[in-house]
């Protein structure tokens, strides 16, 4: 991924809400509200709502992608286990770390150029039937996870006005109200705790990335052959860009 600038040019893993993996303490957030800044998976849906075991995806990959505003890039990626999330560490023109949310095929993932991620956190949404949100957070510097629920009370589609309801990673549950709109090809999600973040729609699944222009996100698919499909963003670009990732 080329830097985040790079990445808004030619890559620059919510809720939340009240959401932390660093390279990686184990400190839980103990906030009591949805996942914040400061608190410390197109589009073959139906493989997330499958009970085959979530593929392994811990190792070292080569990656190949388009910037947002074209261009390609080349490098590696390394995906290291964290308790319920993955670090993931890039190296391309420039170096870049994030952390990722496993759902089912699907993987979320938020970085940060250099080697520190903070402030940098992503959720990943199921989108049932009935236009709710089921979705599981996570913020760099803290292994564990969240999860978080959304009712749609107004709009249509994947755009309107939501109650949430979540957990910390400490168990600690809070409420938000949480508002969905269009930016571009992208979404923008702002939560009334005063976080806010750009989410990637792909099928019945949609990733959000958090903690402002500083941090990217990318939604990956993995594929059959155990390689990654991804389309990314962030850097304050509505445009995204694509990455595919092969195991070394």
């Amino acid at each position: 991924m080329k830097n985040l600038s790079r990445h808004r040019s030619t890559l620059a893993l919510a809720l939340l809400i009240g959401l932390v993996l660093g390279c990686k303490s184990t400190t839980s957030s103990s906030s009591t509200s949805a996942p914040k800044n400061d608190s410390p998976k197109t589009t073959n849906t139906s493989a997330n709502a499958s009970t085959a075991p979530a593929p392994d995806i811990a190792g070292k990959y080569n990656v190949v992608g388009t910037a947002q505003e074209g261009g390609q890039y080349k490098g590696t990626m390394e995906v290291i286990t964290r308790s319920d999330v993955y670090q993931f560490r890039w190296k391309t023109d420039s170096p870049y770390d994030g952390i990722g949310i496993q759902n089912g095929n699907i993987i979320a993932v938020a970085f940060a150029n250099g080697a520190d991620g903070k402030g940098c956190g992503v959720v990943d949404y199921d989108i049932a039937s009935n236009g709710s949100l089921n979705g599981k957070w996570g913020y760099w510097g803290t292994n564990d996870a969240g999860t978080e629920s959304a009712t749609r009370t107004s709009g249509s589609g994947l755009t309107g006005e939501y109650d949430a309801t979540g957990k910390n990673p400490d168990g600690k549950q809070y409420k938000a109200h949480l508002t969905i709109e269009p930016a571009g090809n992208l979404y923008r999600f702002v939560w009334s705790n005063n976080t806010d973040g750009v989410g990637i729609k792909r099928g019945d699944n949609i990733a959000v990335g958090i903690g402002g222009k500083r941090c990217g996100f990318v939604t990956y698919q993995v594929q059959s052959d155990g390689s990654l499909d991804g389309i990314w963003g962030g850097g304050g670009s509505d445009k995204t860009g694509t990455e595919t990732a092969t195991k070394q």
